[in-house]
């Protein structure tokens, strides 16, 4: 066994010097130009400095002043120089030499593609351009390659779509006015509640980092995670949901049962700033059934509680009714939005109880979560001394926010 001298002997030293070996000079810079760009291994755009020495990338680097990612930077970001250099990557434009489907391509240069892509668009555009139909891949460009083919002439262009995630961002659009799935932010400083469903580790990764960080360094805000399998940020969360997967759905049904049970809903909220109010039509078998309920001008309607008349739903005084049926002018009956949805989620087979063997969730569980979500929002208000004017032009002192947040990916 050699003894603890000869070890030490036998380690590099400061200058990385070991056994013979050339010492090695930390004093050499690492790059002669660093170039200021974002990174393209995932949708977040995270900031990056990009270490150039030689013409070559020697090492890539998170942005501190990139608002983003402020300088974080994940295992997928960095392995950006892997996808740059590898042998795989195409060099050259390919040319299709042998039968559709063989596999066969030659590499020509620039010039050559350019002239046969040019011949070919040039006699459709010269004839009719809308016979150009123009799809892309995921190549998260589409801002760009649709207007070209806006430019172009075609309406004919589409882009990769709604199967993994711009249902989850139409979601979003449709419940709460922005497209959360990915690109949300969750107001990490005023959380006291925090929901996540179904995130893996590499989407959004280092702002929900930094945005966990601030969350468990406060420490006080509940982060519960809902995710069949407790990795990455299911390991920190202060409560680990372990639901079945793509019982998302009911999960949430059902937690939405339990509040409306319990009267925790913001009412006051629904009425000003969503169309839960407006009035639906309902009559079976008729062309406008389901349709929103509209004037002359195409404005919806509403049932005012202060008047008990139809009114205009922008009408900034009114006070709309949630639930209950209204008699239109024509004999035919409506009700709110909200009362449709309230009817839908209180149907039994989303209660706690029915719910809690699909979803491999007690229902003992469900309920405490709600009343969390409940406590929080309503019993833990947040006000800002910040004066602002809605879309209705009334003029309020403050802000005042309901603490709970949430952030899902494609699982729920």
């Amino acid at each position: 066994m050699p003894n603890e001298a000869e070890v030490i002997k036998g380690r590099p030293g400061a200058h990385g010097q070991s056994n013979g070996e050339a010492p090695l000079d930390l004093d050499v810079p690492s790059a002669d130009r660093i170039a200021f760009t974002t990174c393209y291994m995932c949708a977040c755009r995270c900031g990056i400095k990009v270490h150039l020495k030689d013409g070559r990338i020697r090492y890539i680097q998170g942005n501190r002043d990139h608002p983003v990612n402020k300088g974080v930077l994940c295992a997928k970001g960095s392995a950006g120089i892997m996808n740059h250099y590898s042998p795989a990557r195409l060099q050259k434009p390919l040319r299709r030499v042998g039968p559709r489907g063989s596999g066969e391509f030659e590499e020509i240069e620039w010039d050559e593609a350019m002239a046969i892509a040019t011949g070919w668009l040039g006699a459709i555009r010269n004839s009719d351009p809308r016979k150009l139909a123009f799809f892309t891949g995921r190549d998260q460009s589409q801002a760009l390659t649709g207007w070209w083919a806006s430019q172009f002439g075609t309406p004919n262009h589409a882009a990769h779509g709604g199967f993994c995630s711009v249902n989850m961002a139409a979601a979003g659009l449709y419940t709460i006015g922005g497209s959360f799935w990915e690109f949300g932010e969750p107001d990490w400083e005023n959380t006291k509640y925090f929901l996540m469903f179904g995130v893996a580790e590499d989407h959004d990764s280092n702002p929900i980092k930094i945005g966990l960080g601030k969350l468990k360094t406060k420490g006080a805000a509940k982060f519960v995670s809902v995710n069949p399998i407790r990795t990455g940020y299911s390991a920190i969360a202060d409560e680990w949901v372990g639901i079945r997967p793509g019982t998302d759905g009911l999960f949430i049904l059902a937690l939405i049962q339990e509040l409306l049970l319990a009267g925790k809903i913001d009412e006051d909220y629904l009425r000003r700033y969503t169309n839960a109010s407006w009035l639906v039509i309902q009559d079976e078998g008729a062309a406008d059934n389901g349709l929103f309920v509209r004037d002359a001008q195409g404005q919806p309607l509403v049932f005012d509680e202060t008047t008990k008349t139809i009114a205009p739903a922008n009408q900034a005084n009114v006070v709309p009714q949630l639930a209950g049926k209204v008699t239109l002018a024509d004999g035919r009956t409506a009700v709110p939005a909200f009362h449709l949805v309230a009817r839908r989620c209180l149907e039994p087979q989303y209660a706690a109880d029915a719910v809690a063997a699909e979803t491999g969730i007690a229902a003992e569980t469900i309920r405490r979560i709600a009343a969390e979500l409940a406590h929080a929002a309503f019993e833990q208000t947040i006000e800002i001394d910040q004066p602002w004017t809605d879309w209705a032009g009334r003029h309020h002192d403050k802000m005042v926010g309901r603490p709970v947040a949430m952030h899902a990916m494609r699982g729920i």
